[in-house]
């Protein structure tokens, strides 16, 4: 491909975080009006509500690191590509999909399939995350410098291992399966310090 075909296939990335960040912030939307106002005055009319927001919790922390970490891979990027655009799209269907699985969690009681479901929904926004990785790392080239940022990214490997065995525990024990997400959650609440110590070296954005 000459340079010039290259460079008419590449587009800006702007759009794509623009976007990214408005269905980000509609799926917030959705999941603080899941929670439901107590039909009562004390103290105590709160604790019936308590799962679904302490699942709401979990949730935006989780949306939260993904929106944190996404600002951090485009930062690196160059330039956008097809793929990459639909790469991004399979990661905000995903995300999309945690509102649901979040509200199914805080009423059942943590029952199994809902914990199971919303473990499924972890991993695949964990593999969806992934792949949108891969295809900028190697749209940007080997050498580039988000590829020297990400180097082998065991911790998303070992995040993607967590969650497949919360998955099984959840047909055991669910509340076991909550905590191993909270780990992954304490796991990547710090941002990406890969990114972070490329984006020092590299001074301020331009």
């Amino acid at each position: 491909m000459s340079q010039d075909s290259k460079g008419a296939a590449d587009m800006g990335k702007e759009r794509l975080a623009a976007f990214s960040d408005g269905v980000v912030a509609i799926i917030i939307t959705i999941m603080v009006l899941e929670l439901k106002v107590p039909h009562g005055t004390s103290a105590a009319d709160l604790i019936p509500v308590l799962p679904v927001f302490l699942g709401y919790v979990l949730s935006f922390v989780y949306v939260g690191i993904y929106w944190n970490n996404h600002h951090h891979l485009l930062a690196l990027a160059r330039s956008v590509t097809g793929p990459i655009l639909w790469a991004n799209m399979h990661l905000l269907f995903w995300l999309s999909i945690v509102p649901f699985a979040t509200a199914w969690v805080g009423e059942s009681g943590l029952a199994t399939a809902p914990v199971a479901l919303y473990g499924a929904v972890l991993i695949m926004n964990g593999v969806a995350y992934s792949i949108l990785t891969i295809l900028l790392v190697g749209h940007e080239g080997p050498e580039s410098t988000l590829a020297i940022a990400m180097g082998r990214d065991w911790k998303g490997k070992m995040s993607l291992a967590i969650y497949a065995a919360a998955i099984g525990l959840a047909f055991v024990r669910p509340a076991i399966s909550v905590a191993l997400y909270i780990v992954v959650a304490a796991i990547w609440f710090i941002p990406d310090l890969r990114i972070e110590r490329v984006l020092s070296a590299a001074g301020p954005e331009t």
